[in-house]
């Protein structure tokens, strides 16, 4: 009888371990192929196909009486016009004006524009001058060139015709279109054209929101640990708050935004969309779960510290702040990366404050309008282009990395400064 029960025990917890295990290898599982899903999709993102054009300038069609580049005159000139005049020279044969559209269409619509910022970045003298430049290709024949669009579907299926896979063939032929690093994808912000949006502007957003929410939430996180710990005297009130601190960390992050939304949108008059707004609410959001880890770093120095200190002559104030406070720093530390971590990642309280917009500017400061990385992926996510697909799969990639380096610094300073008491 006994035997029999030892038996069946020993069963059973061979049972929960091979569930264990099996649990543990499942997510393992789950894990890695959400890991080489998003690498496959999001690693030709840094590659881009573009066209090398040989193209005149005559420059002193703008630039002003001191020979130098107008913007004005810049602006007002035909950069499109310049680079599908230097297209047709390699399709001469090109002359119906529908077979003109289709043609045009197999380089990026903002290609006018990039060139005119190549002349401007090259400060050219005035008079005439021929450049080569290497310019985007549009995300149809980007596709292509990856081998993202299947030309065994049949064309009235394609958006990109076989005319213009010719077309483009031609230009890889003459090795005047090709793959290269895909720069664009870091030094720019959003475009409505997949081929020139990048995530400059979203990092900076994010940088900027991030600043603001440690600069709000950690000093008033650490007063309130304190305040909690040291000098708040037991009774329902001091209860009451230390319930709901604990709630709050709980409570869904979109309900942050709409406090946001309601309080420094509609009542302060804060702008839309801005990084000052965003590292607000962001801020109220952490704010709890850097109260917490604050007060479990506090809580683990020795009462003895604080009581020599007041032993000594010290105030309360001075053996909080003196003694105790710099001995329990790396754990507030590390509550607060990983609470700016958790920031980063989010997305519904940005969204309720307007950080949603279309943003084709990088943020110059905390009240311009700015977006940040995971609203970035949002926007990117929903639209129905495939350089846009193959563009939020790299930004996830970005966030992931950010999110592992905001770990790895956690883990760094509790094992490097946090004292461990005996």
């Amino acid at each position: 009888m006994i035997r029999k029960s030892i038996q069946s025990r020993r069963a059973r917890e061979t049972r929960l371990k091979i569930y264990g295990i099996s649990s543990i290898c499942f997510a393992l599982i789950m894990l890695a192929t959400l890991l080489i899903s998003i690498g496959l999709n999001g690693y030709s993102a840094l590659q881009q196909a573009y066209f090398k054009l040989d193209i005149s300038v005559n420059t002193e069609k703008f630039v002003d009486d001191s020979g130098a580049l107008d913007s004005k005159k810049m602006n007002l000139f035909n950069w499109d016009g310049l680079v599908q005049s230097a297209l047709r020279e390699f399709f001469p044969e090109v002359k119906e004006r529908d077979e003109k559209k289709e043609l045009f269409a197999i380089i990026s619509a903002n290609a006018g524009y990039d060139l005119k910022e190549i002349i401007k970045k090259k400060a050219l003298g005035s008079g005439s001058h021929t450049l080569s430049v290497w310019l985007h290709l549009s995300d149809d024949a980007d596709q292509y060139l990856k081998g993202r669009l299947s030309i065994d579907i049949p064309e009235e299926d394609r958006r990109i015709n076989n005319k213009q896979i010719a077309w483009v063939n031609s230009l890889v032929e003459k090795d005047i279109a090709k793959l290269k690093f895909n720069k664009t994808f870091f030094t720019s912000a959003d475009s409505r054209e997949p081929e020139s949006a990048g995530i400059l502007g979203s990092v900076i957003g994010s940088a900027l929101t991030l600043f603001v929410t440690i600069m709000f939430a950690l000093p008033l996180a650490v007063m309130a640990a304190i305040y909690l710990e040291y000098f708040a005297k037991p009774g329902k009130i001091t209860d009451f708050i230390e319930v709901n601190v604990n709630n709050l960390a709980a409570v869904p992050s979109i309900v942050f935004g709409l406090l946001g939304l309601s309080v420094f949108l509609s009542t302060f008059g804060f702008p839309r969309s801005a990084p000052l707004v965003g590292g607000l609410v962001l801020g109220l959001m952490t704010l709890p779960t850097i109260i917490i880890a604050s007060r479990a770093s506090i809580r683990s120095i020795p009462p003895s510290i604080r009581e020599a200190a007041l032993g000594l002559g010290a105030s309360k104030m001075q053996a909080a702040l003196h003694h105790v406070l710099p001995l329990a720093t790396p754990g507030i530390l590390t509550g607060t990366i990983i609470g700016m971590a958790q920031a980063l990642g989010e997305t519904a309280p940005l969204l309720m404050i307007g950080m949603v917009a279309f943003i084709t500017s990088v943020p110059t400061g905390f009240t311009s309008m700015g977006t940040t990385l995971p609203v970035q992926i949002y926007l990117w996510a929903d639209s129905p282009e495939l350089g846009f697909y193959e563009k939020t799969s790299a930004a996830i990639i970005i966030t992931m990395l950010l999110l592992i380096v905001f770990k790895v610094i956690a883990s760094f300073i509790r094992r490097r400064y946090q004292i461990k008491w005996q």
